[in-house]
């Protein structure tokens, strides 16, 4: 799957985002926050060559129950999932190449 550019409105609930197969990445964040935008590059090409993990962009914020549940505080956060359950986590991903790093321990 390639990699979402948009942060999805609405988001999915928790019961979707738990039945999903394989493995995902949740990015949770938002459009202006400079953050996020500086770990898009890095993101995007880690997903490019992962054609086998989803990845879902999460508009994150007060209010938003899909973030609370994850206990996200920072942003960006990714959470990486295998068949629903949560198996990583970095926040603030600093490079792309740490961003790869987990998703090779993860689709391992």
């Amino acid at each position: 799957m390639t990699m979402q550019s948009e942060y999805m409105a609405p988001a999915p609930s928790l019961e979707e985002v738990c039945s999903l197969a394989g493995v995902t990445v949740l990015e949770f964040g938002t459009p202006w926050c400079g953050y996020c935008q500086i770990a898009q590059p890095g993101l995007e090409q880690a997903l490019a060559r992962r054609h086998d993990v989803h990845h879902l962009k999460v508009e994150d914020g007060p209010g938003r129950r899909l973030g609370r549940a994850f206990r996200v505080r920072l942003w960006p956060t990714l959470v990486f999932l295998l068949d629903g359950e949560e198996v990583a986590r970095l926040v603030r991903p600093a490079s792309g190449e740490a961003i790869e790093q987990t998703l090779a321990r993860v689709v391992a």
